[in-house]
């Protein structure tokens, strides 16, 4: 299903609702989305009942996003030990049968091993523990991941430089497609499920992928992403969570 960038994203990149309660805030910072382009039917066959996949300019796409998360309770406390570490998402974009549009997720790696479980068990997302680095120095950012549990094992390498700041006037209808995302969708013993997150329209640079060398798309059933990637950095939003619905 293809719908226009406002429809989907909102307007200029604004969330179209607001989270009065939520139940937990985040922060997603040095976030990088890497975009490549798919036949519709290669992601469609890997999606549940319910859910199609969205396309632009007739393509679907896969995003591999590699950030560092901070967590923390509705409240906003945090335990440093564990509300802060590095995360890689594999994931595409759907439509469900209410018309709605949002993401879903093929994989969500991250360095916590304590979050991965509360993930799996609240929102049955498709985490896994792995270990995992950032580096940054100057406009090079470099992430690192090596997935631990639940096998099989899969590695990911990503160097990117960062470029100049897009005006927000000057992001495309595509940029808005492929980042701003408001709904999660994901399924557990046949129950459709989702959650709502809404934070500020995204600062978004120019990028451009200096080391790709991942494992995470092809893991998740994918082929091998064909051609040099989408980049787009951020320096990063805060983020209110909704409760699973």
């Amino acid at each position: 299903m293809e719908l226009a960038g406002e429809e989907q994203a909102g307007l200029a990149g604004t969330c179209p609702f607001t989270i009065d309660r939520p139940v937990m805030r985040q922060r997603w910072e040095r976030l990088t989305f890497l975009h490549w382009s798919f036949d519709p039917a290669e992601v469609q066959r890997l999606l549940p009942a319910g859910l199609t996949a969205q396309t632009f300019d007739g393509s679907a796409w896969v995003g591999l996003v590699p950030f560092f998360m901070h967590v923390a309770t509705a409240g906003g406390r945090q335990a440093p030990w564990a509300s802060r570490f590095c995360e890689t998402n594999v994931r595409t974009y759907v439509v469900d049968r209410e018309g709605r549009a949002g993401i879903w997720f093929f994989s969500l790696d991250a360095a916590r091993l304590g979050a991965v479980a509360v993930a799996r068990s609240t929102y049955r997302l498709p985490y896994f523990w792995s270990a995992m680095r950032l580096e940054q120095r100057g406009p090079e950012i470099a992430y690192g991941c090596s997935r631990r549990w639940p096998g099989p094992g899969a590695v990911s390498r990503v160097r990117v430089r960062i470029g100049e700041l897009i005006r927000p006037d000057q992001v495309s209808d595509r940029d808005h497609f492929l980042t701003a995302r408001w709904i999660l969708f994901s399924r557990s013993g046949g129950r459709e499920r989702l959650a709502r997150a809404c934070h500020p329209p995204w600062p978004l640079h120019r990028a451009q992928a200096r080391l790709v060398d991942d494992g995470l798309i092809t893991a998740a059933g994918l082929p091998a992403p064909r051609g040099e990637p989408l980049a787009l950095y951020s320096p990063g939003v805060d983020v209110r969570i909704g409760r699973p619905e």
